[in-house]
C-alpha cells in the first residue's frame, strides 16, 4: 500500500475557516431521497460557536487515514498479544501524545496492562447413538473450545436437549424444570424463546423476552454461563443464521485461532469444560438418528411447559490445547477538564482496537484486516480526541479516550477495564462507544442500539434535531447487538452507555438501500479477510455522525444533569447502588 495514502492531506485553511466553510456547506445542503419523500433539512451541526474548531478537526481524510493505517496488512489483523498489537498500541499512543493528551492511567502512562489466558485448541468430536458413531468435521460441522488452561480436555457424556437453555424467573420460564443436568452435554437453541403472540401467530409475544428484540438470555455468553451454573460438562448451541444474526462461517472462520479469556487463579476450571456450536444440518441429522424431529422439538421449546429431552446419544469430545498467559493492553488517554470542581468527573469514549489477526491455515488472503470492525471506530475515537484537543476552552469535566483490546475475544478488554477502572466508575457520567462508522454516505437517521434505555438518547436527539435528523432503533433487534460491543461491560457496572450505528435511511437512496448494505456486509465481509477499505466508501455520513458524538459528550461534560438509566432498564439498580455507595 502506498504510504502516502495513509496520511491526511495538509489543510491550507485555518480550523476556524474550515469550520465556517463546513457550517455553510451543511446549512445549504438539502437532498431528496428516491420517490416522493420530503427533502432533508439543513444539516448544520447544533452547537455553540466554541465548538467550531472541534467540529472542523473531524474530516473524511482524517477518518480514512486512521482506518487505513490501522487496517494495513503490516498490522496483521491487530490480534492481541502479537506484533500487530505492538504496532497498534504504538500508533495509538503516538497519536494521543501528538494531540497533547495525558496518559489516562494513575501513573500517567497511556497503557493499562491486562493479563489473559491464551488458548489454542484442536478439537475432535463425534456423536454416538448406540453402536453407531457419527463423525463430526471441524470446523465445517461444529466448533468447540475450552476456557480451562489445561493441555487436554476430554468429555464423554449424555446429551440432553434443553430448549433455549433459559432460566428466567421474571418471565416464569425455566427450561430445566429441576432436572439434574450435571455432567451432561447440553444441546440448546440460539436466541430467546420465540413465543408466539396468542392473538397473532405471525408475531412474537412482546411480553415475553421483549418479543422480537433479543435479551441477554438469548446471547451465547449467557447460555455457556447457565451451563456452568447447572454443572454441565459442556454446551452445544445449534446455529441458525436468522436467530444468531450471522452465518456459521463467522464462527468457523476464526475457530482455529487463539482464544482469550481473563486469567483467573483457578485457570478457569470453574467453567463448563466445553463450549461450542453445531450447524443446523448436523443437529437435524443427529436428531433424526435418535428418532426426533428438529422442527417439533423447536416448537415444544417455545412453550413454558417444555421439559428437557434426553437424546439417547452421547457426545465424545477431545481438545488438545496450547496454553499461555499473555499481556495485552488497553490504551487510555485523558483530556483534563477546565472546572476545578468537576475535572475529577469523566465522560468516557471507547472503541476496540483489536481484530482477529492472521490465520496461516487458510489459503489466499490470511489477514483479517478489520477495516470497518473496528479500525473505523478507533478512527472515530482518534478524531473525536483531536476535536476536543482543538478547543481553546476545554469542557468542564474530563474526557477519557479508551482504545480497548480483546473485544473480539468476548469483550474481555472492556470487562477488565470496567473491573479495574483508572478512575472510580461513580465519577463516570457516561460511556459513548463506537464500533464501526457509516461507510456509505449520509443518513437521515442515527441508529441507537438499545434506544430508550437511557437519557443519553435524549441528549443525542437534541443534538441532531436542528439538522432535521431523527433517532432510529435497532433495525435488527433480534440479533442482540446491545450485548455484543464494549459498552455492555460499562452498562453492567451501571454506567449509562450510548452505542450508535449508521442509520439506514440514506440520503438520495431508496428505502431498502440501508438494510441491503447491512446484509451485504454481514454476509460477505463481517469477520472475514475481505473486511478491508473499499474504493466506493463515502465517509460524508461518518464525518457527520462523529461530529454528533463529539457534541453529545461535550454537552454531558458541561451539563448540570447526570445521564441516567430509564426506569425498568436492567442496569438502573446497579447504577443507583454505585452512586449511593459513593454518596452521590
Amino acid at each position: 500500500m502506498d504510504s502516502s495514502f495513509l496520511r491526511p492531506r495538509r489543510l491550507s485553511r485555518s480550523p476556524r475557516a474550515i469550520a465556517l466553510l463546513l457550517t455553510a456547506t451543511f446549512t445549504s445542503f438539502a437532498a431528496c431521497s428516491a420517490g416522493d419523500e420530503a427533502p432533508v433539512q439543513a444539516r448544520a451541526p447544533s452547537a455553540d460557536a466554541a465548538l467550531a474548531p472541534a467540529l472542523a478537526a473531524i474530516t473524511a481524510d482524517g477518518l480514512m487515514a486512521h482506518t487505513k493505517a490501522l487496517s494495513d496488512d503490516s498490522l496483521e489483523g491487530r490480534a492481541p498479544a502479537t506484533p500487530g498489537e505492538d504496532k497498534t498500541v504504538a500508533y495509538l499512543q503516538s497519536q494521543f501524545a501528538a494531540m497533547g493528551l495525558k496518559g489516562g492511567m494513575p501513573d500517567g502512562s497511556f497503557v493499562q496492562k491486562a493479563t489473559f489466558a491464551g488458548i489454542t485448541g484442536k478439537p475432535e468430536a463425534s456423536f454416538r447413538i448406540g453402536s453407531r458413531v457419527m463423525p463430526l468435521s471441524f470446523p465445517a460441522d461444529y466448533i468447540a473450545r475450552t476456557r480451562h488452561e489445561v493441555p487436554v480436555i476430554d468429555v464423554d457424556a449424555e446429551m440432553v436437549f434443553v430448549g433455549y437453555g433459559v432460566d428466567a424467573p421474571e418471565y416464569g420460564w425455566n427450561d430445566y424444570k429441576n432436572v439434574d443436568v450435571k455432567g451432561k452435554v447440553l444441546v440448546m437453541l440460539v436466541n430467546d424463546p420465540a413465543v408466539p403472540d396468542p392473538n397473532d401467530s405471525t408475531k412474537l409475544d412482546s411480553t415475553m423476552f421483549k418479543g422480537k428484540a433479543m435479551t441477554y438470555y438469548g446471547r451465547w455468553t449467557y447460555k455457556y454461563e447457565i451451563a456452568t451454573a447447572k454443572g454441565a460438562a459442556g454446551a452445544l448451541i445449534i446455529h441458525e443464521t436468522g436467530p444468531a444474526g450471522y452465518p456459521f462461517e463467522v464462527l468457523s472462520g476464526s475457530a482455529a485461532l487463539e482464544q482469550f479469556d481473563i486469567a483467573t487463579a483457578d485457570g478457569n476450571k470453574s467453567r463448563t469444560k466445553v463450549e461450542g456450536w453445531i450447524t443446523q444440518p448436523k443437529a437435524e441429522e443427529l436428531l433424526k438418528a435418535v428418532g426426533k424431529d428438529f422442527a417439533a422439538l423447536k416448537a415444544a421449546a417455545r412453550r413454558k411447559d417444555f421439559t428437557p429431552v434426553s437424546l439417547g446419544a452421547s457426545a465424545k469430545m477431545h481438545i488438545s490445547n496450547s496454553t499461555r498467559r499473555v499481556e495485552s493492553r488497553n490504551v487510555v488517554a485523558t483530556l483534563e477538564g477546565s472546572d476545578a470542581a468537576r475535572k475529577n468527573e469523566y465522560v468516557i469514549y471507547s472503541a476496540h482496537w483489536d481484530h482477529l489477526g492472521r490465520d496461516t491455515s487458510i489459503k489466499g488472503d490470511q489477514i483479517f484486516n478489520g477495516a470497518l470492525d473496528n479500525a473505523s471506530g478507533t478512527a472515530q475515537l482518534l478524531q473525536i480526541a483531536k476535536g476536543f484537543s482543538a478547543l481553546s476552552t476545554k469542557p468542564a469535566r474530563s474526557i477519557m479516550f479508551v482504545a480497548l483490546t480483546a473485544e473480539e475475544k468476548g469483550l474481555i478488554g472492556a470487562k477488565f477495564f470496567a473491573a479495574n477502572p483508572p478512575v472510580p466508575l461513580a465519577n463516570v457520567l457516561a460511556n459513548i462507544n463506537m464500533d464501526g462508522f457509516s461507510q456509505w454516505g449520509r443518513t437521515k437517521d442515527v441508529t441507537v442500539i438499545g434506544l430508550g434505555n437511557s437519557t443519553l438518547d435524549d441528549v443525542l436527539a437534541d443534538v441532531i434535531r436542528p439538522a432535521g435528523r431523527v433517532l432510529s432503533g435497532d433495525p435488527e433487534p433480534e440479533k442482540g447487538f446491545f450485548y455484543r460491543s464494549d459498552h455492555f461491560e460499562f452498562a453492567k457496572q451501571g454506567v449509562p452507555a450510548l452505542y450508535t450505528e449508521a442509520g439506514v435511511q440514506f440520503v438520495g437512496k431508496d428505502s431498502t438501500y440501508g438494510m441491503k448494505k447491512r446484509e451485504e456486509y454481514t454476509s460477505r465481509d463481517y469477520h472475514q479477510p475481505s473486511d478491508e477499505v473499499k474504493p466506493d466508501w463515502d465517509l460524508t455520513g461518518a464525518v457527520e455522525d462523529t461530529q454528533v458524538l463529539l457534541q453529545v459528550g461535550y454537552r454531558v461534560a458541561n451539563g448540570n444533569v447526570w445521564p441516567t438509566w430509564k426506569p425498568g432498564t436492567e442496569f438502573k439498580a446497579k447504577r443507583d447502588s454505585v452512586l449511593k455507595a459513593a454518596g452521590k
